[in-house]
């Protein structure tokens, strides 16, 4: 990669800072506003009529620092993102600083307008203007530096995880077994001097089957083609494993245009039945079901359990199913889940995500 390639890499790449348009990160301000005002308060030791005063003009000072920062942060983020990390590390730095002098300033002639127009002193604002203008930019500048290191550290950290992450996603998706490659070739090759037909179909279907792990990782596709693949890989197991291989479908109530990542089903029918119906010289049923219940999608895959598993199957199982698990978290950080029971001669494997669509995506077949 040239150094003019990393520049615009640079300049393309996400922000670190937390987008502060949001009503959450809002809140966040506000709260964390409010505890460190309390924190600071306790530590003076002041009397109980004094502490709530104190309280108040110390919350009322922090808010208008914390939001203040976080709402010029909002409007200069679409700008911030196009420009470098260090730069946009300065540009944070300096408003978030320069915000705080401001609102030190206003507090401070505040009560300068107050005390000329009442004749009095009030407690709730500072006398000393150049004392509590530099201490407050002198903490702002630390807490700013501070905070702007703990949001590029956290997000770097973030980001490798997510590319560790993509990295298995990539390596899952370029990993069909190779035994299913070869057993596949085989039974076409056997096909085109019996069935030149039905040969020519398990080649399209094999093309199409090896075209989806190219898709990207952070793309989504309908379950219905999700689905669709799965049926592609059974098709071209059956071909070669006949009467003792048999899956039953009951997904009807599934939303079949609801988007999805892609190899999250088919993995866990070529696990049932590399796992389950290979090793039993009398093969097995496969049962794929799916429901939507409170929001949430929910796909069992079911295969009975060998009488005697080897370990290094066992392993490629878990293996293959930490994967799709990671693959899962990646997509929706937090919301999903995959569960194993594997139970009463049975080994089950059930994948649970949110129903999340766009229009009409949520409706059915």
């Amino acid at each position: 990669m040239t150094a003019r390639e990393r520049g615009d890499s640079a300049r393309t790449s996400p922000i670190f800072l937390p987008d502060f348009c949001k009503p959450s990160m809002a809140l966040a301000v506000v709260l964390v506003a409010e505890l460190t005002a309390i924190l600071i308060v306790l530590g003076r030791r002041s009397t109980h009529e004094q502490f709530w005063i104190d309280l108040g003009r110390t919350s009322l000072f922090l808010l208008w620092v914390g939001l203040g920062s976080a709402a010029l942060l909002c409007l200069l983020r679409p700008r911030l993102a196009n420009v470098r990390a260090r730069f946009a590390g300065l540009v944070s730095f300096a408003v978030m600083t320069g915000c705080a002098v401001l609102v030190a300033e206003a507090a401070y002639w505040l009560g300068q307008w107050w005390s000329a127009r009442t004749g009095a002193v009030s407690t709730l604002f500072p006398d000393a203007h150049r004392e509590f203008v530099l201490r407050t930019a002198g903490v702002a500048a630390i807490v700013s530096g501070l905070l702007l290191r703990y949001f590029y550290v956290s997000f770097e950290w973030k980001r490798n995880v997510q590319s560790e992450a993509r990295a298995r996603v990539n390596a899952l998706q370029a990993r069909i077994r190779p035994h299913f490659l070869f057993n596949s070739l085989n039974t076409i090759a056997a096909l085109t001097r019996s069935d030149p037909e039905r040969a020519e179909e398990a080649v399209e279907d094999l093309a199409d089957l090896f075209r989806a792990t190219l898709h990207d990782e952070r793309s989504r596709i309908p379950l219905k083609e999700e689905l669709e693949l799965a049926r592609i890989y059974q098709r071209i197991e059956q071909l070669r494993l006949g009467s003792r291989l048999e899956v039953e479908w009951r997904i009807d109530s599934l939303p079949l245009r609801v988007r999805v990542p892609s190899l999250i089903v088919q993995p866990l029918l070529e696990n049932a039945i590399y796992h389950g119906i290979e090793p039993s010289p009398d093969g097995g049923t496969v049962n794929i079901t799916g429901e939507v219940k409170n929001g949430r999608v929910a796909i069992k895959v079911s295969n009975p359990l060998p009488v005697d598993p080897t370990p290094r199957r066992q392993q490629g199982n878990r293996i293959a199913l930490d994967n799709i698990r990671e693959r899962l978290e990646l997509a929706y950080p937090g919301r999903s889940r995959l569960t194993i029971d594997a139970e009463h001669d049975r080994f089950d494997v059930t994948l649970e995500f949110p129903e999340e669509s766009n229009g009409d995506e949520n409706s059915h077949r």
